[in-house]
């Protein structure tokens, strides 16, 4: 036979584009359309029905940039089409570019009620049944004119559409057609056939038996079809594709379990009240299509995002209420937001579980086992821990699959945190959150699943994202042919516990993943945006001691627990550590509007911190330090209070050959006329930190402008250049302090060098006026240190990386996260680098040709300046906190991290110490909170770990306030765990054993 398969196949792509696509809506009538657009924000419901409306005609512009424009859409059914069943066309100006990067609508009917959301590829509204003809049909549509910031067709090219003060008021779109349409339901059904059997035919073997006959069956379809009467002749069509359509797949075929989703990022290239819409249009169409499509399944992740539904559109949050009672609209992931692992704080995302779990069990009485996190950059090692104990035990994710330079080796695996804790976790193979049923996509998850042969299982979170609306009738009807079909993986709906407990079930021996999942991309969200990073870190900060301090001045004198509030600003910081807020990859409103928030949150939780301090100080003259560290500090202990006045620090004096010295009898610091530190000398070990021949507090500038993705992306290649900034525009003293300042560029930076008394620490406080554009700003601390790895603090525990680049593996990590300090040692020697607000880093190693020595080069990422998506990023004053902390342990590094975040407060009152409400007995084992159980019972709830990496015996009290008799280990949302007994107190006291880095919540009830 003649091979003649490139001829059917191109025939086929052009009559199913000319032909038989068109003919789905053979008959149209046009609809009369008239709008109103608001003068600004966006309106209620309410107004948006009940504005004055004038008329518009198709072609006519419309929608500034970020406004909302409410449409009438009016028209009646034609008499002749009775019988018919008939939907509406409604075309705001959708242009080709994806869903959820453009102007969106959602349909009303007169009354108020939703009918779906519109976007591109989801654009009709069905009527109903067949029409009888004559009806008069009627709706409002809420369109949102979001501008696409990558209308350019440059990706990444800077724009001001990021923020509605700089967007202009240039209309955005140009109205389309608004139509009734016939729908012809046979010749949509041969759409999704030969879509389905084209797509699959492209991915079979050429030689394959199995490609040739699909090819065959098409090319009798397409004879079958008339061109000129393709509606009349498409039942024909279809019977010449119904034989390949129903030969079943092969047993050995891979197994795809499909559920709905639309991953909506909380904010990103829109503002927090956008989404607020997003997912109000994206749940209507979800409930919409549960309504038509019995078998369809959707899942929807982020408490926030249901909570945004209950307030603001409580007629959606009815559909999606109703739809969860039916087990069909599945509340997935148990966490506020998506938020990114790397940077939120121990608390934090242990909170992101238990008000995520907590909204879905009160509102629908669902407990999600799973985590669901399929955008986030990368996890951290201590998040096993974290999600077990939520009270979950899997976890979901994609965007490892985006790493750049190594492949993940598993798809289904365990994966195992610092303590030990392992979740059984999964990367769907078809490495999309946005999968759309195309054949291709299905087929690259069978080949692609690297757990073959020994499992046959895996997930396809199937709809568009970012607004696009979720799963579309089509993406249903092609998995309904995609069930049983040969060649082909088979497809199920399902929510995602079914699938887990499939995968699990038919793999019990899963390999093990241990650390951290690092992503090998994205790792400039470690930097960018500075000021939210700040906002983010200090928020945590205060929100500790606004629990600590009300939690004791409650217990203590009766102080009114501020529940309500600490609940809505947990949720508020909880919020701002999305995936694309935390890290700095959203538009310059986001982040505008995040340092408001962070203000007016700071102000709020000082108030907190003041009102309950002033009640336990009582009213009086009596200077007194109140410690919220989990630490004792300058004898004033840890969770308590002490009269007196704080050490100071030793007075600058110069030095030999030019510059100053900084000497307190434990450390003394040197630093030339550069104002360079040349040398950090340990007075009691006789040890030098600083490398010879370098300096210290070194900073330098190199060029950065990575491929793509600027927000998010530093290229290794940044280090092939760069400058030191050695240039000193002054050099002397203020008070106890050596000031360095320096100009470069179009910036400007002062340093306020110090070392305390009694303590081996040079404090570092840098002022940049940032003016720079495509720069990466670090500080350097070269050290004369021979480390193999280095300790970067995470969640509750610390992680170790290597130091050199034996792997591929090793030197991907060029970049990465730490929280409170880095730390690197020699058996019996080490130094600690701490900071108040930074994350990013990187450490190097490095063999000095002088004398044969390492060097060990720390060096804290400070500020860059993308100009994608906010082109004024980190333009402007910034402040950063660091300290050097020379024969550091890892103890002394936790403790001075906790130091440098947590200041001394310091207010007067009537009593000379206020006394802590619990203390632990040994430093290893680390308070991270003290607060009074969520219930309102009364109850004291103490989360503690160990922080040093070693095994801990610990006694923890409960100084006075109640008698405690016992303490109840509970998970996150302070339930008692099944497994674990009470744990008797004798004299108030608790006895401990804590694995390494082991996590544990007690739950002590008060009388």
């Amino acid at each position: 036979m003649h091979d003649d398969r490139e001829l059917v196949e191109a025939r086929l792509e052009r009559v199913l584009r000319e032909r038989i696509r068109p003919a789905v809506h053979p008959l149209t009538a046009p609809l009369d359309v008239e709008i109103w657009s608001t003068p600004g924000e966006p309106v209620p419901v309410a107004e948006g029905l009940a504005a004055t409306t004038r008329p518009i005609a198709p072609g006519t512009a419309w929608g500034t940039p970020w406004g909302t424009s409410w449409f009438k859409v009016t028209g009646t059914v034609p008499a002749e089409w009775a019988g018919a069943t008939v939907e509406a066309v409604l075309d705001l100006g959708f242009t080709p570019r994806t869903p959820g990067f453009q102007c969106e609508g959602l349909v009303y009917r007169p009354d108020g009620s939703p009918v779906k959301g519109l976007h591109p590829r989801n654009s009709y509204v069905r009527l109903g049944g067949p029409v009888a003809g004559g009806e008069r049909v009627h709706w409002r549509i809420e369109a949102a004119s979001n501008p696409d910031l990558d209308e350019s067709g440059v990706p990444f090219s800077p724009t001001l559409m990021g923020d509605r003060d700089t967007a202009g008021d240039a209309p955005q779109y140009v109205l389309g057609e608004m139509r009734l349409a016939v729908f012809d339901e046979t010749v949509w059904e041969l759409t999704i056939d030969l879509e389905v059997l084209g797509e699959l035919m492209a991915e079979l073997p050429v030689d394959g038996a199995r490609r040739w006959e699909i090819l065959r069956a098409v090319g009798r379809a397409l004879d079958a079809v008339d061109l000129r009467d393709v509606n009349g002749t498409a039942a024909a069509a279809r019977d010449e594709l119904a034989g390949v359509l129903a030969a079943p797949a092969v047993p050995a075929a891979h197994r795809i379990s499909a559920v709905g989703h639309a991953h909506i990022d909380s904010a990103w290239l829109w503002p927090l009240r956008e989404t607020v819409r997003k997912v109000a249009r994206t749940a209507s169409n979800m409930t919409a299509l549960l309504e038509a499509e019995p078998e369809f399944v959707f899942a929807m992740s982020q408490a926030q995002q249901f909570a945004w539904i209950k307030d603001h559109r409580p007629e959606v949050w009815a559909r999606v209420k109703q739809a969860v009672a039916d087990g069909r609209f599945v509340p997935v992931g148990g966490m506020w937001v998506e938020s990114d692992t790397n940077m939120p704080g121990s608390e934090a995302m242990a909170r992101q579980f238990v008000h995520g779990k907590r909204f879905f069990i009160e509102e629908f009485g669902v407990e999600s086992e799973e985590a669901w996190l399929p955008d986030t950059f990368g996890f951290a090692a201590g998040l096993p821990q974290i999600i077990r104990a939520a009270g979950a035990r899997r976890l979901l994710t994609q965007k490892i699959s985006w790493s750049r330079t190594n492949r993940f080796p598993h798809h289904t695996f365990l994966w195992e945190g610092i303590d030990g804790s392992r979740i059984f976790t999964h990367f769907p193979p078809v490495d999309s959150y946005n999968c759309e049923m195309a054949g291709r996509q299905i087929a690259h998850a069978a080949r692609n699943f690297k757990e073959k042969g020994v499992a046959t299982h895996s997930l396809a979170p199937t709809g568009y994202g970012d607004g696009g609306g979720g799963t579309t009738r089509e993406m249903v009807a092609k998995a309904a042919r995609l069930r049983d079909l040969e060649g082909s993986a088979t497809v199920r709906w399902e929510a995602p516990a079914a699938f887990f407990d499939k995968a699990e079930a038919e793999y019990a021996d899963p390999p093990v993943w241990v650390g951290e999942l690092y992503l090998e991309l994205h790792r400039a969200t470690l930097t960018s945006q500075a000021r939210t990073k700040r906002g983010n870190r200090r928020s945590e900060s205060l929100l500790r001691e606004a629990e600590l301090w009300a939690a004791t001045a409650s217990v203590r004198v009766g102080f009114p627990y501020p529940y309500p509030e600490l609940d809505r600003i947990w949720k508020t910081v909880l919020l701002h550590q999305f995936h694309d807020i935390l890290p700095g990859s959203s538009i310059a409103w986001v982040h505008r509007e995040a340092r408001e928030t962070y203000a007016r949150v700071g102000e709020e939780l000082e108030a907190i911190i003041a009102g309950a301090q002033q009640a336990l100080a009582g009213a009086g003259s009596v200077e007194l330090r109140f410690n919220g560290a989990p630490h004792t500090r300058g004898g004033v202990p840890a969770g308590g209070a002490a009269a007196g006045a704080a050490d100071g620090a030793v007075t600058p004096v110069p030095r030999q050959g030019g510059g100053l010295v900084l000497d307190n009898g434990l450390l003394r610091v040197e630093i030339d006329e550069r104002g360079l530190v040349v040398s950090v000398y340990d007075l009691t070990a006789g040890r030098e930190a600083v490398a010879p021949g370098h300096a210290a507090n070194l900073l330098q500038l190199h060029p950065d402008f990575p491929n793509q993705w600027d927000a998010w992306d530093v290229d290794a290649f940044y280090r092939n250049t760069g400058s030191d900034l050695v240039e000193v525009e002054s050099l002397g003293t203020e008070g106890t302090s050596v000031r360095i300042e320096r100009v470069f560029g179009e910036s400007r930076v002062v340093q306020l060098l110090s070392v305390p008394h009694g303590v081996k620490r040079l404090d570092i406080e840098t002022e940049v006026d940032w003016h720079e554009r495509e720069r990466f700003l670090k500080l350097a601390f070269p050290l004369d240190v021979k480390a193999d790895r280095y300790a970067s603090e995470t969640q509750f525990g610390h992680v170790y990386r290597p130091t050199h680049q034996n792997t591929s593996w090793e030197w991907a990590k060029f970049e990465a996260c730490n929280h409170r300090f880095v730390h690197v040692d020699e058996p019996g020697w080490g130094v600690a680098v701490v900071n108040d607000a930074t994350y990013g880093h990187d450490v190097t190693r490095s063999i000095r040709a002088a004398d044969g020595g390492a060097t060990t080069t720390v060096r804290a990422s400070l500020l860059r300046a993308p100009r994608f998506p906010d082109p004024e990023t980190d333009q402007g004053t910034h402040r950063f906190r660091h300290a050097l902390v020379p024969g550091a342990t890892i103890a002394d590094a936790v403790r001075e991290g906790y130091r440098a975040n947590l200041p001394e407060h310091r207010r007067t009152g009537a009593v000379t110490a206020v006394a802590p409400l619990v203390t632990v007995d040994r430093d290893a084992v680390v308070v991270s909170a003290v607060k009074l159980a969520d219930d309102r019972s009364g109850d004291l709830v103490v989360r503690l770990y160990e922080a040093d990496g070693g095994r801990a015996h610990a006694t923890l009290s409960v100084t006075d306030g109640f008698a405690v008799d016992r303490a109840v280990r509970t998970d996150l949302l302070e339930r008692p765990l099944v497994d674990a007994g009470a744990l008797p107190a004798a004299d108030g006291a608790v006895a401990l054993d804590l694995r390494p880095f082991q996590l544990v919540t007690l739950r002590i009830p008060r009388g």
